[in-house]
């Protein structure tokens, strides 16, 4: 039997400091050659696009894809997870809760490995729903003292910060200063630009940046010099150089970066190579969102729904 569960299956079972356990293990495991994982891939109409990205985890007994369409009417996701023994379709689970609070989760990764120990403060660009996550992730790792959003209009940010002062107890502050985000010790990026909406003149000595708003080739959220400042550069997956890191393009095609020199997260994780080198390095994550942490997360989601017994079978 398969189990179908929905957004509010997956919503009751999920909390970020698990989801931010089974993201890093996912990475420990990709370092360690014990995962696999394979870039997405589109398909493009006039009027939609569908998207598919798949992984496999032995360790976690578990493979899977995740599949989703845009379009005009909105965003439809699905994670197929199965088994990785026996090939069995474990479960169909709605996924955009679910790759939301990944997408969280990554950061929080990237910042516990890359941001100084010391890091009390967080810039946010954007006030949409991919930045509550963020901020609820990355407040799972560093203690912080204050938080400044900044997005294209003063309603928005004001509203986000209203919401996510009162969700997570913390003062959330509204900026006008484009500014402003980036002079604080921890900078996400988190918005739909197609331009840079962070310039690296305005980070402080010893930052840490997590550019986890574009995954398109044309979209890049970061400028050169946000790249040229930083000693370290991580991706999710170095497969999504020439695929999807639009916020490298820039520095790649000029010669400010080599390829060589991206990282995969994975490796700091696992210890492979060294982070943070010393405090006013500025370190830089850019997250593109794989299927390994779409797939550690639906692992969970599936096996919490089965102790809690959520979730409609379905015999297929």
């Amino acid at each position: 039997m398969t189990l179908l569960l929905t957004e509010s299956d997956v919503e009751s079972v999920l909390d970020f400091p698990s989801v931010i356990e089974s993201v890093e293990q996912a990475f420990r495991q990709q370092a360690g050659g014990l995962a696999t994982n394979h870039a997405r891939r589109r398909v493009m109409t006039p009027s939609s696009g569908l998207n598919v990205m798949f992984a496999g985890a032995p360790e976690m007994g578990s493979m899977g894809l995740k599949a989703y369409s845009i379009s005009r009417s909105g965003a439809r996701f699905y994670v197929m997870l199965f088994d990785a023994s026996t090939g069995e379709l474990l479960a169909i689970v709605q996924a955009d809760r679910l790759g939301q609070m990944r997408t969280g989760a990554a950061s929080a990764v990237a910042t516990r490995y890359l941001a100084r120990p010391d890091a009390r403060t967080l810039g946010i660009y954007g006030a949409g729903w991919q930045a509550e996550a963020q901020l609820e992730a990355i407040a799972c790792v560093r203690d912080l003292e204050r938080v400044v959003v900044y997005s294209r209009t003063g309603e928005s940010r004001r509203a986000f910060a209203e919401r996510m002062s009162e969700r997570t107890g913390l003062e959330v502050e509204p900026v006008s200063s484009a500014e402003e985000p980036a002079a604080q010790d921890i900078v996400v990026t988190i918005t739909s630009s197609r331009e840079p909406v962070l310039r690296g003149e305005w980070l402080s000595p010893g930052s840490h940046v997590n550019a986890a708003g574009s995954n398109f080739l044309y979209k890049s959220e970061i400028d050169r010099d946000t790249v040229r400042r930083s000693s370290l550069v991580c991706i999710d997956s170095r497969e999504e150089i020439g695929l999807e890191a639009g916020s490298l393009l820039p520095s790649l095609d000029t010669g400010v970066l080599f390829p060589e020199a991206v990282h995969e997260l994975s490796e700091v994780v696992a210890g492979r190579i060294r982070g943070r080198r010393g405090p006013e390095d500025v370190t830089l994550f850019v997250s593109q969102g794989i299927a390994l942490e779409d797939v550690a997360t639906a692992r969970l989601v599936y096996d919490r729904a089965l102790e809690q017994n959520l979730g409609r079978d379905v015999d297929l």
